[in-house]
């Protein structure tokens, strides 16, 4: 605000209104403050002596944050594999969500892959059960084949991993996103490469009304369609925020040029395998051989796993 006097209902209202547009069961508070004058920020104001609710200090400290994370199944990204020596092998990581507990059954993704947690290793020692947002290292029964970006969750969910994704995207970049471009991706510790399909639409902040539009420009946020170069195991961003987000990075510069939410996974026909010329399929093999950090795709693999 720049005056002290009684603001008009109208300014409250509005944001209401406004506000019914929004997803989700909000909780909305009105606090009248002037960060410049510092009234109602962390003590009541002498200025608005109209007002007599809490400050906004008050209502950050006595805000009920609900953790949507507690309430859905479990999920573990594998941010780093552990072996100091021969008899030791964990998965490191932060549980996204949900709880585990030692003895559970639990399955790897993408390969599918199951096994049981023999240990829940922590900072203080070894627990029987681990919660979400806590740092841990899982020790597993079977020596499987897991890696940085692998996920782990419950045996007996069904979680399919997607190729295609409708992701709302914050653009941060002067270049405009549009598609037919490539970005790399990082989603819950699985970094990978993407390229934009579609744009079904910008969002007008000023009023939430969609516009058809043939790029999205800086600050612009959007609904996109996205195509992975590999399918991820991804949820919705309203259901699991770790394995529902991402970010976007331009593979040149590696600067962070966007973030994205998952909105939906698509479903898309089958693609027929494309045909490579002979040039192609070595210099593919010579590009996997002396620089396997850029992983590139196998196009023999490819075509054999469409055949």
């Amino acid at each position: 605000m720049t005056t002290a006097k009684r603001p008009s209902p109208r300014i409250r209202e509005d944001y209401l209104t406004f506000a019914e547009q929004l997803p989700g069961d909000l909780d909305i508070r009105f606090v009248p403050l002037s960060a410049l004058e510092g009234d109602n920020v962390a003590a009541q104001s002498a200025n608005m002596r109209w007002y007599s609710g809490p400050t906004l200090l008050e209502v950050l400290e006595t805000v009920d944050i609900q953790r949507v994370v507690d309430r859905q199944p479990m999920r573990f990204p594998v941010q780093y594999v552990n072996r100091p020596n021969l008899d030791f092998r964990g998965y490191v990581g932060t549980l996204a969500s949900g709880s585990i507990k030692v003895g559970e059954r639990i399955k790897v993704l993408p390969s599918g892959v199951e096994s049981s947690v023999s240990r829940i290793v922590t900072f203080d020692g070894d627990r029987e059960e681990a919660y979400a947002g806590e740092a841990i290292t899982l020790v597993l029964n079977d020596e499987i084949d897991i890696s940085r970006g692998d996920l782990l969750l419950a045996a007996n969910e069904a979680l399919a991993p997607a190729q295609y994704a409708a992701i709302d995207v914050v653009w941060m970049a002067e270049q405009p996103l549009t598609p037919g471009q490539s970005y790399d991706v990082k989603l819950a510790g699985k970094k990978t490469r993407a390229r934009v399909e579609t744009i079904r639409y910008q969002i007008d902040i000023n009023n939430l009304t969609q516009r058809d539009v043939e790029s999205l420009p800086l600050n612009g946020i959007g609904l996109v369609e996205m195509a992975f170069d590999e399918p991820l195991a991804l949820d919705i961003y309203q259901q699991n925020p770790v394995t529902g987000g991402l970010i976007f990075i331009d593979r040149l510069s590696n600067i962070t040029v966007g973030a994205g939410m998952v909105r939906e996974p698509v479903e898309r026909g089958v693609t027929p395998p494309m045909e490579y010329s002979a040039f192609e399929l070595e210099l593919n093999a010579l590009v996997r051989r002396h620089f396997p950090h850029w992983n590139a795709r196998d196009l023999l693999g490819d075509k054999h796993g469409a055949a």
